[in-house]
């Protein structure tokens, strides 16, 4: 089979899409297949035997100047006009214009393909994608979660409305949802919430578990007392941090811990201005663009682990840690549950958000070293058991057989989200 497998952003090391984009494509040149990734800015970290093409975006969002203003010949089309205006407008302009100039370049290319694989962009361009070519569709979970969870934590109502506006892409996302062929979920809790936001037939979804990878092993060297350590692919209200330093804050007048962040806060931002409140400053530490390696270094180093999230589509860095045998405190929020199994055997849930729960659900682990060894070592099961990108890979191309065969025995889905009346239901996710 040869793949376009289609990803609008690809961080390497942190936030679902990237990993997602190298462990499929490694896996499936392993079963024999062909895959070229198209990707935009930043782009993925891919193995041997992956191909990569770059579609190129204003990358307004770079680090270290978001927001930026570019200078006037890097426009090149009427497609980074509109990215630009839309940023300026205070929308997320990505998705669509990703989807608009990989659909330029596939459109030249439909007879090198069998498939495309469309990574969560859900632009307008995916619908004139299917009209070349057979296309399939991952959503991790429906961004309308982390929008409801940013408009509660907001205080100011300006704050709000540009809010919306960086939201505005969702509408346009329900819409390609509900025309896509197949849609691939991580967890039958994603797959329930895009049923519910996006109005989507649960029968054209499949749920198919993520992997973690083999570099993800228990340490060869003593944990280091009193590390707790968090993971956290962005500066949000939605991955839970704020509780987690509250709670830690309140464990730092009796013990002598540190917390240690994998993550890059937003200078000036929510975190560090929490941190300086509670003035833990001189306890809490952050990691960012470390290399695997180093990564499974620093999950093996804690001897626990916490993931406070008040909402997850799967979680990958849980099950990573769990690779590692780090014992976790998470919460009981989307599908964290689906990935820890029963509650005390790989890890204790608490209700997220809830700070008071949260610190005594640390304190009783930190107070028992025999319950962290048996809580890693049932997490290094579940791994084993559970999650292989191998498994992954050979469930997406059996997968990828079925879209091939459908498209061509009744062609193209019809090209129906720029136009057309919508239900009821079907409108939740564009509100």
């Amino acid at each position: 089979m040869r793949v376009a497998l289609l990803s609008y952003r690809s961080k390497p090391h942190c936030g679902g899409q990237g990993i997602y984009v190298r462990h499929l494509s490694r896996e499936l040149v392993a079963l024999g297949h062909t895959v070229e990734v198209f990707s935009g800015q930043p782009y993925p970290e891919l193995d041997p035997g992956v191909a990569l093409t770059k579609v190129p975006s204003l990358d307004l969002y770079r680090e270290p100047d978001p927001f930026r203003v570019p200078h006037l010949r890097e426009f090149r089309d009427r497609v980074d006009v509109e990215e630009f205006a839309t940023m300026c407008a205070a929308g997320f302009p990505e998705p669509k214009t990703f989807s608009t100039r990989v659909a330029r370049l596939l459109r030249e290319r439909a007879d090198e393909f069998d498939i495309a694989h469309d990574n969560q962009v859900l632009g307008y361009g995916m619908l004139d994608v299917e009209q070349v070519m057979p296309l399939i569709t991952t959503l991790h979970h429906p961004i309308t979660f982390d929008r409801r969870i940013d408009l509660e934590g907001a205080t100011h109502p300006w704050r709000k409305v540009t809010l919306r506006r960086w939201y505005g892409f969702l509408r346009m996302q329900g819409r390609v949802a509900r025309s896509a062929r197949r849609i691939l979920t991580p967890s039958e809790t994603s797959r329930r919430d895009i049923a519910t936001d996006f109005g989507v037939d649960p029968a054209r979804m499949q749920t198919i578990l993520l992997g973690v990878d083999d570099v993800f092993v228990p340490p060869t060297e003593p944990r280091v007392p009193g590390r707790i350590l968090a993971m956290a692919s962005a500066d949000a209200p939605m991955k839970g941090i704020a509780t987690l330093l509250e709670a830690f804050a309140k464990l730092r007048t009796e013990r002598d811990l540190e917390l240690v962040l994998v993550t890059r806060p937003q200078p000036g931002g929510r975190t560090e201005q929490l941190i300086d409140r509670l003035a833990i400053g001189d306890a809490v530490s952050f990691v960012h663009g470390v290399s695997d390696e180093e990564l499974v270094r620093l999950m093996g180093s804690a001897e626990l682990a916490c993931v406070p999230s008040l909402y997850e589509g799967f979680s990958l860095p849980t099950a990573e840690l769990m690779a590692c045998a780090t014992p976790l405190v998470v919460s009981r929020a989307g599908a964290i549950p689906e990935v820890v199994g029963p509650d005390g055997e790989c890890a204790d849930l608490v209700a997220p958000g809830d700070v008071g729960e949260l610190e005594a659900a640390l304190a009783a682990l930190l107070d028992d070293p025999e319950r962290r060894a048996r809580m890693g070592a049932a997490g290094r099961r579940r791994v084993e058991e559970m999650f292989s990108w191998r498994a992954v890979a050979a469930t997406v191309a059996e997968a990828y057989d079925e879209v091939v065969a459908a498209w061509r025995a009744e062609g193209p889905m019809p090209s129906t989200g720029r136009k057309g009346r919508r239900s009821r239901r079907n409108a939740r996710a564009d509100r």
